[in-house]
């Protein structure tokens, strides 16, 4: 809600700032051109969103994604505690990561949301526990292997080696991920 009045006000400022320049034909000729690229972008970025998703639905089905989860299950266990005795949050936290490892942010979090009310349990708490903390911390730093978004945009810009970037997304996702962990670790013994 917030960011839409953000949003909104900038949009204003926009249109009152063009019209007082005198700029208001550069200003509508600015917003015709940006919603043309926005709405190329979003069929550009369909057709790989549909292919990962559809790969993510087909190693669900295969059994790949409870693979992974047995093979995630003790940095799981170690970073939520409660996903030991809760195997519906397990699997929707290994889904989670799973899907951001592949570089899909958006099909990620269903996955997150569904993590977090399990965590949250029966009484719906509003306040977030540490445990929930890392879980955002990990959704937003994000572990890529396969940046899918990334490349696809890169590839609808004209990029003509989308995925050249791997080594440079590994490091800074690892290390982002890491250090982000480690913060919300030390603010959880903090506050506790």
């Amino acid at each position: 809600m917030l960011l839409s009045w953000i949003w909104l006000v900038i949009l204003l400022f926009s249109v009152i700032s063009g019209i007082f320049s005198g700029n208001s034909t550069a200003v509508s000729q600015g917003a015709l051109e940006g919603a043309q690229s926005g709405v190329r972008l979003a069929l550009d970025l369909a057709g790989p969103l549909c292919l990962w998703s559809g790969v993510c639905a087909a190693m669900e089905k295969a059994g790949i994604t409870a693979g992974l989860s047995r093979l995630l299950r003790p940095v799981l266990d170690r970073l939520f505690p409660s996903s030991r005795t809760d195997p519906v949050l397990a699997n929707a936290l290994s889904a989670n990561i799973c899907a951001n490892i592949l570089g899909l942010g958006n099909a990620a979090t269903p996955m997150g949301i569904q993590a977090v009310k399990r965590m949250a349990g029966p009484t719906h708490t509003t306040v977030a526990t540490n445990q929930m903390c890392r879980l955002v911390v990990l959704n937003t730093a994000s572990i890529q292997l396969i940046p899918a978004t990334v490349a696809a945009i890169r590839s609808s810009l004209g990029c003509a080696a989308p995925l050249d970037i791997l080594p440079a997304v590994w490091i800074t996702s690892l290390s982002s991920a890491g250090m982000g962990l480690a913060a919300a670790w030390l603010l959880g013994k903090l506050w506790h």
